[in-house]
């Protein structure tokens, strides 16, 4: 039974704690740690109810991306646990992404860095024909990187290893390091 879960918004999210997890020599299930995709941010809901003081009553982290902070917080103020003392109480702790946690992945190993992660899945032809897309063909590496990332089925969640497999250990996103320091 887990004593800590850790509520992402997706798969993507789950593989990428889990991977730099196995980076940092951390076997989440091992200490007891479960990550937990829930769907999306507007589900958290649902997993305080079963994982918090109302449900399993387990230490809780999340990670979410800044724009659904909102989502987040109201559920904490519904399951009563919207303020500071409380969520300290409970050991919930909330990391956010400055915007998603791919675009805190790509600025930590840089465009070309993540590129050659494209690359090495085989798909840089595929990004290079994207580029030249007029709506993309003014916007940073970075903003094509990340909109690239999304615009097939699967690509986000085949990714994520590979972006945190690709970075150097001093240069992890805080959120994603925050969070697992704190479960």
């Amino acid at each position: 039974m887990a004593r800590t879960v850790v509520l992402v918004e997706g798969i993507s999210d789950n593989v990428a704690l889990e991977a730099l997890a196995a980076r940092r020599g951390r076997k989440l299930h091992a200490e007891g740690i479960s990550v937990v995709a829930m769907g999306g941010a507007q589900g958290i809901g649902r997993f305080l109810d079963l994982f918090g003081p109302q449900g399993l009553d387990v230490r809780l982290a999340g990670l979410c991306d800044a724009g659904e902070e909102g989502d987040f917080r109201r559920a904490l103020e519904r399951a009563g646990l919207g303020l500071a003392s409380h969520a300290h109480r409970y050991g919930i702790t909330r990391f956010l992404c400055v915007r998603r946690r791919e675009d805190e992945l790509i600025r930590s190993l840089g465009a070309a860095a993540a590129e050659q992660v494209v690359d090495a899945q085989g798909e840089l032809e595929s990004f290079r024909t994207f580029q030249k897309q007029p709506a993309w063909r003014g916007q940073t590496n970075e903003e094509q990187l990340r909109r690239f990332m999304g615009t097939h089925s699967g690509r986000k969640i085949q990714s994520a290893a590979s972006l945190v497999n690709a970075l150097d250990l001093t240069r992890v996103p805080r959120p994603l390091d925050g969070v697992l320091a704190h479960a």
